[in-house]
């Protein structure tokens, strides 16, 4: 899988964070996970729908749509997040038929429709969302026209990440793989219609911030936003 600068300093990070992410960052996602499902409504979720958990790392997000939908599809670009994401699917007993997820770059800019996701299984999903994951993309606004094009007519993106200013207490971001230090409900809008997934747009900005516990001692706090569209 061919990676550009920015997607390979994210994959060499992911991998190695892999095996203590869920622990390292317990608090931070059990909040981000409550916010989800406070939210289901907002998101659109139904029954028995499908969703496609886009820079999935450990699967998160799929955990916490997947008591209100039948089936999560991950991608990420990290192999080490990827096998992390099946083995708690695994020991949850949802793997493969509820979560499963694999390897692979949707926002390769010269690929829009990479050979391994080109089966019928990969297009027509109900949502695709991506998690605290879309202010590390080198750019969002392709990466959300591929993942619009996954999509269902009708079907749901969403967007859950930092609101602008967010990340201006991170010097270092470049080398934690960031891009984006946050987007504004402007920003949003921009890119969904963009992208195709701009009616009934809906922006939220979630009431509680959420805290990230660093080991020394300094810990950061976030205003975390939702954002949600639908394919016309």
């Amino acid at each position: 899988m061919a990676c550009n600068t920015v997607t390979g300093a994210n994959k060499a990070k992911f991998d190695l964070l892999a095996a203590e992410y869920d622990a390292k960052f317990a608090q931070s996602t059990r909040q981000l996970e409550e916010a989800v499902r406070a939210n289901i409504d907002f998101i659109g979720a139904r029954n028995g729908g499908r969703l496609l958990d886009y820079a999935c790392g450990t699967g998160f997000l799929s955990r916490s749509m997947m008591p209100s939908i039948s089936e999560c599809v991950g991608i990420d670009l990290s192999d080490n997040m990827v096998n992390v994401y099946n083995t708690k699917a695994q020991n949850e007993g949802l793997y493969p038929d509820g979560m499963r997820a694999y390897l692979g770059n949707l926002a390769l800019p010269g690929d829009p429709r990479p050979a391994a996701f080109s089966g019928p299984g990969w297009f027509d999903f109900d949502m695709a969302g991506v998690s605290v994951g879309f202010h590390h993309f080198e750019d969002c606004e392709l990466a959300a026209r591929r993942l619009v094009d996954r999509l269902r007519p009708g079907g749901v993106l969403f967007i859950l990440d930092f609101v602008t200013g967010s990340l201006a207490d991170m010097p270092d971001a470049a080398a934690h793989g960031v891009v984006r230090h946050g987007f504004s409900e402007g920003d949003m809008k921009g890119i969904f219609e963009a992208a195709g997934a701009g009616s009934d747009f809906g922006f939220k900005v979630l009431g509680k911030e959420v805290t990230f516990h660093k080991p020394n001692g300094k810990n950061r706090t976030r205003r975390v936003f939702l954002a949600r569209g639908s394919k016309a």
